[in-house]
C-alpha cells in the first residue's frame, strides 16, 4: 500500500471547485482511495462563520463564564449539537447534529482567517460522493473518497483522523464468521477501515503543509455505497451513554 500527499497551495473559498483542483493536482488509478481534509470541504461549502456575527444566548454566556471559553464559539457549539455529553476542564464534548461525538462540535479556529471559525459540512457523505462522481466523469477512474477530520479518543491521549464522510467504500471490514489462524470462528471483529485509512493519510497530510488531500493506492476493498453512519455505535450498544 502506498500513500501520496497531494498539496494544494490555494486557500479554498466558496468559488472553488475542489474536485477540479484535486484532478488537476494528480493522476488517479482505479481503486485509489482519495482522502480529503474536512477543512477545505467546509470552506468551499461556505461553512465558515464570522464570530462577531454570532449572538450568544444566556446559556452560552453561562457556560462561557464557567469554562472560560469564547461565548460566540459556545453558542455555535450549542447550535451544532444534539446534546452535551460532558463539560470539564474547559472541554465541551457533544453529540453533533450528525451524530458524531467530539469536542466543540468540530468547530475549529485553525487554518482560517482570524475572527472566523469553520463548522463541519452539513452532509459529508454527499460531499464525498460529489468528488467521487466528478473524478469518474472527468478521468474515467473508479475511486472511493473519504472526508476526514481530527477527533480525540476516550481513554487515549492524542488525536487521530477519522472518517466523517465516505463514498464508494464500506467503512467497516467485518471478519465475523471467518476463521482465525487457529481455526476458531471470529465473532466480534469488525475493523473501522475508513477511520484507519483516514489516520494513515494524515501522516502525509499533516496540519501545516497545505496538503489537504492524500491518495491511498493498492489498498484492496470492495466498491460499495455505504453511509458514514455505519461507524456510529447504536445507542443500544453504547455502554457510556
Amino acid at each position: 500500500m502506498q500513500i501520496f500527499p497531494i498539496p494544494i497551495e490555494k486557500d479554498i473559498t466558496v468559488n472553488d471547485d475542489i474536485s477540479k483542483l484535486i484532478i488537476n493536482s494528480t493522476d488517479f488509478h482505479d481503486g485509489d482511495v482519495v482522502v480529503v481534509a474536512q477543512k477545505v470541504i467546509s470552506k468551499q461549502e461556505g461553512r465558515i462563520v464570522k464570530l462577531s456575527s454570532v449572538t450568544p444566548s444566556l446559556l452560552a454566556e453561562g457556560i462561557s463564564s464557567q469554562y472560560e471559553k469564547n461565548p460566540h464559539i459556545v453558542e455555535l457549539i450549542l447550535s451544532e449539537s444534539k446534546r452535551i455529553v460532558r463539560m470539564k476542564n474547559g472541554l465541551i464534548i457533544v453529540e453533533t447534529n450528525h451524530g458524531f461525538i467530539c469536542a466543540n462540535a468540530g468547530i475549529d479556529e485553525s487554518n482560517v482567517v482570524d475572527g472566523f471559525v469553520t463548522l463541519l459540512p452539513l452532509n459529508s457523505d454527499k460531499s464525498a460522493e460529489l468528488i467521487r462522481t466528478t473524478i469518474l466523469s472527468e478521468t474515467g477512474k473508479h475511486v472511493s473518497v473519504i472526508i476526514s477530520d481530527t477527533f480525540g479518543r476516550p481513554f487515549r491521549m492524542g488525536q487521530t483522523n477519522c472518517a466523517i464522510g465516505i463514498s464508494g467504500l464500506n467503512p467497516i471490514l467485518d471478519y465475523s464468521g471467518t476463521m482465525d489462524s487457529f481455526n476458531r470462528i471470529l465473532r466480534v471483529t469488525a475493523i473501522a477501515v475508513a477511520d484507519e485509512l483516514s489516520a494513515a493519510a494524515e501522516l502525509v497530510m499533516e496540519k501545516t503543509k497545505k496538503c489537504p488531500v492524500a491518495i491511498i493506492r493498492n489498498y484492496s476493498y470492495d466498491f460499495i455505497e455505504k453511509p458514514v453512519d455505519d461507524l456510529i455505535r447504536p445507542e443500544t450498544e453504547d455502554l457510556f451513554k
